[in-house]
């Protein structure tokens, strides 16, 4: 059981949301249909696997030019309680950390992105660019690159790259490419749809993890994310995810609805 949450936890986390001292007032409401959209927010959202928080906080990067914003998320607290699937536990399962910059002028952006499971104690860490390209009528893209590295404790006993020669700790196992793009589809003033797929792929690393890095034999995967989103005001919209891959179907995905309120 990985309880890394308790009374003090949600304290501080809630301290975290309203101190003025992390949220900054924005001079202008921003458009929360782009992807590439920096402001301060918090959200909340319920999944398969429990509930979800998420903060983030913009800030001067003191670039002329140039928005910045640090984002974390929270997931699967209270999964064995609220989730639908099997296995689950109540403590947090999973963390992400994800860094933004965006040039106003260029439409050019960056993403640092870290991920941490603590039920497998794996996760990775990559640096993508990202880049805005004109609006077709309702649609625009965002395609993306970028290169990464694989974390894991103890990988000797892991169950997809153990290797009896491993040393035990954490260690880098192995390193990743990412390519893919994020989409934006109009459909009115208030709703649009997202369509995000990401193609990644092993570039080196330990033989267990070249040969197996993302289980059954398979060194790459083609993942899928899709978003429905509405706009209750210019402050507050409800999403819906759906999260899958070409070795995961749709069904045995990720599913979730998120709440998401810009400071």
């Amino acid at each position: 059981m990985h309880k890394i949450y308790n009374n003090k936890f949600f304290s501080t986390l809630l301290i975290l949301i309203c101190s003025k001292s992390v949220v900054a007032e924005e001079t202008e409401v921003q458009d929360m249909s782009d992807p590439l959209a920096v402001y301060t927010q918090a959200g909340i959202g319920y999944t398969n696997k429990g509930i979800n928080i998420k903060i983030g906080r913009s800030y001067d990067p003191g670039v002329e030019d140039l928005m910045a914003m640090n984002v974390i998320e929270i997931k699967g607290i209270y999964g064995d309680a609220l989730g639908t699937e099997d296995n689950l536990e109540d403590s947090v399962d999973f963390i992400r950390f994800r860094n933004f910059q965006v040039n106003t002028t260029n439409g050019q952006g960056s993403q640092i992105d870290v991920e941490f499971n603590t039920a497998l104690e794996t996760g990775s860490a990559s640096y993508a660019f990202i880049q805005a390209l004109p609006k077709m009528g309702a649609f625009q893209f965002y395609p993306l690159a970028g290169v990464g590295l694989a974390i894991a404790n103890n990988v000797n006993e892991h169950p997809l790259w153990n290797e009896a020669s491993s040393p035990s700790g954490y260690s880098f196992p192995g390193a990743f490419a990412l390519v893919g793009m994020y989409g934006k589809m109009a459909i009115t003033d208030k709703i649009w749809l997202n369509y995000n797929p990401i193609w990644l792929t092993s570039v080196g690393g330990s033989d267990a993890y070249t040969e197996n890095t993302y289980g059954a034999g398979e060194d790459s995967v083609f993942t899928h994310e899709v978003i429905l989103s509405y706009q209750i005001n210019p402050r507050m919209n409800i999403r819906y995810f759906a999260n899958w891959s070409n070795l995961t179907d749709f069904s045995d995905g990720d599913q979730r609805i998120e709440f998401n309120y810009q400071i």
